[in-house]
Formats: C-alpha cells, sequence, structure tokens
C-alpha cells in the first residue's frame, strides 16, 4: 500500500440510495452489497482511498450496519488498524446530540465535534453505490492546484431509467451539471432528459475548516442535502470545480441494474477495466481453491474460492462457497455466498442471497428484463 497522505481524510456514507434495492438491502446497507463474486461495494471506494495514501477514514452509519460492520472488522485487510486515525465506523446516536440521519448535512453535523478535532487539511467525501477504482490522489491534487472550494467528480452519460423522468416518487436525486471550463455554474436536480448529461458522482474533496463552516450554516438553515440544499444554492460565492472521471464504473440503480452491471463483469475487457491499477481489498474468508469435479462443465463464469462444481454453469457469477451438485444446471445466475443449488435442479436468471438452498430437482427461474431475487436463507 501507498505510504500516508496525511493532508486528507475520507467519509463514506454507506447507506446513500439503500432504497433503489430493496430487496439486497433488507438486511444490509448498500455498502455491504456483494459484488464480483468477492467484494462489497464498500471494498471499491475504501480500497481507493486506502491506495491514495488516506489511512484516516470514517464511515457514517444510519440503519442495516451489522452486515457492514461484521465484514470491515478493524479495517485490517485494508491496512486501517491504526492507534491515531485508522478506520472509524460511526453509528447513529454516537453522541448525544446526534441523530438518524437524512442526508449528508445531517450525517456530517453529527460528526461536528469529531472534525473539529483532526489534523487533516482536507476532506474526500463518497457514497458507496459506485463499484470503481478511483485515483483520490490525482483527484485531490487536481483539486488543490485548481484553487476551488469544492470539487466534485461526474462522468458524462445518459440518465438512468428512473432518472430521466421526474417524479415526487423518485427515490434519490440524480445531479447535472452546466460547465464552464470546468467550473460548476449550475446543478440540476432530476433533470428530464434523454441526452448525454454531465452526472455528479456524489463524490468531493473540500478544505476541512471550510467544510466545518458550511455544515454550521447549513444546519442552522434547516438543509439537508449537501448538493442540493448547500452547493447549488452557493455557486455564485464558492468556487466548485468539476472533476471528469472516464475510467470504467458500475453505478447500482435498481435490482435490475445489479444483475446487468453483474453481468458485464463477465466480459474480460470490463473485468479488467475494473481492476486494473491500484488493487481492491476485501475481508480475507480462508477457503479452498474452487473445485471442478470430474463431469462437471463451466462456460464464461466467475467463480470465487470455496466455491464445488459438479454440475453445469454457464454465463453466472458465483461467490465463495457455493455448490453446484451433480446434474444441476445454472444459467445466467448470480448465487451469493453459500448458496447450494439440488442435484439436478435447473436456474435461470436467478440472483440467489446468502445461504439459499435450492432443492434437488426444482426447477426456477426468471427473465433477462426481470431476473428473479431469492431472500436470503431461503429454501427454493
Amino acid at each position: 500500500m501507498t505510504k500516508s497522505n496525511s493532508s486528507a481524510l475520507g467519509i463514506i456514507f454507506p447507506n446513500s440510495y439503500d432504497a433503489l434495492l430493496p430487496e439486497l438491502t433488507t438486511d444490509r446497507s448498500m455498502a455491504s452489497i456483494p459484488f464480483a463474486s468477492r467484494y462489497r461495494m464498500v471494498d471499491f471506494i475504501l480500497s481507493s482511498m486506502v491506495n491514495a495514501g488516506i489511512d484516516n477514514v470514517s464511515i457514517l452509519v444510519r440503519e442495516n450496519y451489522l452486515s457492514l460492520i461484521d465484514h470491515l472488522g478493524s479495517g485490517r485487510e485494508w491496512d486501517l488498524t491504526r492507534k491515531n486515525g485508522g478506520l472509524n465506523i460511526v453509528p447513529p446516536f454516537a453522541q448525544k446530540n446526534s441523530d438518524k440521519y437524512n442526508g449528508r448535512i445531517q450525517a456530517l453535523s453529527n460528526i461536528y465535534n469529531f472534525l473539529n478535532r483532526q489534523k487533516e487539511k482536507y476532506v474526500v467525501m463518497s457514497d458507496s453505490n459506485i463499484a470503481m477504482n478511483f485515483d483520490f490522489k490525482d483527484f485531490l491534487e487536481n483539486h488543490i492546484a485548481s484553487g476551488a472550494d469544492i470539487s466534485l467528480a461526474y462522468v458524462s452519460t445518459t440518465l438512468p431509467p428512473a432518472g430521466k423522468k421526474f417524479a415526487l416518487t423518485n427515490k434519490h436525486l440524480y445531479y447535472t451539471l452546466s460547465l464552464e471550463d470546468n467550473r460548476v455554474v449550475e446543478i440540476r436536480t432530476n433533470e428530464e432528459t434523454t441526452d448525454e448529461v454531465n452526472l455528479s458522482m456524489n463524490l468531493f474533496a473540500i478544505e476541512r475548516e471550510l467544510l466545518i463552516k458550511l455544515i454550521s450554516e447549513a444546519y442552522v438553515n434547516g438543509w439537508v442535502f449537501f448538493e442540493r440544499d448547500l452547493i447549488a444554492k452557493k455557486l455564485d460565492t464558492l468556487t466548485v470545480n468539476a472533476y471528469q472521471y472516464t475510467g470504467y464504473y458500475a453505478r447500482l440503480t435498481s435490482t435490475k441494474s445489479y444483475f446487468d452491471e453483474s453481468m458485464k463483469l463477465l466480459d474480460e475487457k470490463n473485468l479488467s477495466k475494473l481492476f486494473e491499477g491500484n488493487p481492491i481489498y476485501t475481508k480475507i474468508r480462508d477457503d479452498n481453491p474452487a473445485r471442478y469435479i470430474k463431469g462437471s462443465a463451466a462456460k464464461n463464469v466467475m467463480v470465487a474460492d470455496g466455491c464445488i462444481i459438479e454440475g453445469e454453469v454457464e454465463n453466472s457469477i458465483l461467490f465463495r462457497g457455493v455448490h453446484v451438485k451433480k446434474g444441476a444446471k445454472v444459467k445466467n445466475c448470480i448465487l451469493m455466498q453459500d448458496t447450494i443449488v439440488g442435484e439436478n435442479a435447473s436456474i435461470e436468471y436467478l440472483i440467489t442471497d446468502k445461504i439459499v438452498n435450492i432443492k434437488d430437482g426444482s426447477s426456477a427461474s426468471g427473465t433477462i428484463d426481470m431476473p428473479v431475487y431469492v431472500a436470503k436463507g431461503k429454501d427454493v
């Protein structure tokens, strides 16, 4: 890992956009969603911070965080087990004046005293709904060189289906940016368009003392959302620098998008792009290598350690400890940790959560447009 970057501390919001994937976030946060056969969503942003030398990282959890705490532990796999700094998981009601937050402003106001005690000059903040190998070092250097008050990262893309048409029932906000010479001059919320836009990644860099000042002002005014209620309202007094991200990324916006983004990784080019450059760290599980028993068949699959393949698997992603028994057929599926597919069972277009048991001889299938989700611990 790289040397410490003592000039910046990291803040991650793990529960942002939980409502977009209600099946997968019933018992976990967005940050805890399994992805790419061995990882959780939080691994990508946390590893990116660590690879930039950021060794003081706070994760501001709101709810359903037991799975996240179990995964992250003390932060050993990310070299964040330290006496000073390291990994700091902050639950709601951590202080007597803190509360269960709704937006980033409320979340940051809960750690107001903590921010005041820190020594780092800069703060980088991110959600955990995007899997990517992000260069925080370049991002921070670009921010400093720009002389801006705030920098935010964006991608040039079209809006996902849920963001193309405004409705009061939208479960989260999309922010699109108007730019002039890399400066943000307007932020629009849930813009109705099918054209390519500059879509915010909700990833920021800012001086710590300025952040403290802005959070104080925002809290007094009753503002909730950092981008909509604070930055967008102060574009005339704050210089906001735009940083374009052009690397590979997977943004989760629905259960269908989770299936699609996962399946894209079966293309070796996409997999290489996601993991090229710096390593992505995750919790170690000391399993044996995957075993392919005589008579089994596997085609275009991503298989984690600890799996046993006795049947046929095609175009599928298998997490740790999955067992596909003799005669079973698995096609176009995502099988999470310790799923068992019984003898002569046949499944297609399924997303199984952890510890699912597909009984011997059973059959279950969804479609490419509507994959079927099977909840944790269920029998099928």
